[in-house]
C-alpha cells in the first residue's frame, strides 16, 4: 500500500468511526454510589403480588448497590402519574428516573395518543429538572404482543435508553406471573436483572 493509499485508508477509518459514534445508542451519566434512582410507575413498580423485598426496585437496589426509591402506585393511570411525578421528582431529586407506566391506560382502553402525550410530558419534565430517563415499555392487550408502539416512538423522539422487550416477554409466560397482569418474585427479579444489565451497558453503573 502506497503512502497516499495508507492516508486515504486512515481517513476512511476515522470517517467511519465518526459516523458510528453519531449513530451510537444513548448513554447515561454514571450514578454515584450515594446516588438515587427513582422507580416510578404503577403496580408493576410497586410489586403487587410479592413482598416488598421482592419488588423490582428492591432487587435492582441490591444488584446495583444504589438507593432505588419505589414510587409505584397500584392502579395509577398516566394522567394521575403526571401530576404525581412532578412532586416526587422535586422531593427526591434523583440522578435517574426509571419510568414504567401506562399499563392501566392500556388495560382500560384509554386513548393511546393521550397516554403518549402524558408520558412525553413526564419525560420532558424530568429532563428539564436535569434527570435522565430510562423508559420501560408495557405490552398491548393483544395476545403475545410487544410493547405498545408509542413507547418506542417516545424513546426515539427523546433519545432515551429503552427496554421494550423484557416486560412483554415475562408477561407471556405463566411461570413468571402471580396473576394475569402482575409478575411473581422470579419475574420481578428477572426484570430487575434486565434493567441492571441495561443500565450497566449504557454507563449508569
Amino acid at each position: 500500500m502506497t503512502l497516499k493509499n495508507r492516508r486515504n485508508f486512515a481517513a476512511s477509518v476515522l470517517l467511519l468511526a465518526a459516523l458510528l459514534q453519531g449513530c451510537a445508542e444513548p448513554r447515561l451519566s454514571a450514578v454515584p454510589p450515594d446516588g438515587t434512582l427513582l422507580a416510578f410507575g404503577d403496580s408493576l413498580t410497586l410489586g403487587v403480588g410479592v413482598a416488598t423485598d421482592d419488588s423490582y426496585p428492591s432487587v435492582l437496589s441490591r444488584l446495583g448497590g444504589r438507593r432505588v426509591v419505589n414510587a409505584g402506585v397500584s392502579g395509577e393511570t398516566t394522567d394521575l402519574g403526571l401530576a404525581r411525578l412532578q412532586q416526587t421528582l422535586r422531593q427526591e431529586s434523583p440522578d435517574l428516573l426509571l419510568l414504567l407506566e401506562g399499563g392501566n391506560d392500556i388495560l382500560r382502553s384509554k386513548d393511546p395518543g393521550k397516554t403518549k402525550r402524558n408520558l412525553a410530558a413526564m419525560v420532558e419534565f424530568a429532563q428539564a429538572q436535569g434527570t435522565e430517563v430510562v423508559l420501560v415499555g408495557v405490552p398491548d392487550k393483544l395476545l403475545f404482543s410487544d410493547a405498545a408502539p408509542f413507547y418506542g416512538e417516545l424513546a426515539e423522539q427523546y433519545d432515551l435508553v429503552f427496554d421494550g422487550e423484557t416486560l412483554a416477554d415475562l408477561l407471556r409466560s405463566s411461570e413468571y406471573k402471580s396473576d394475569a397482569v402482575h409478575l411473581n418474585a422470579q419475574g420481578y427479579r428477572l426484570l430487575a436483572v434486565a434493567l441492571h444489565d441495561l443500565l450497566t451497558e449504557h454507563g449508569a453503573f
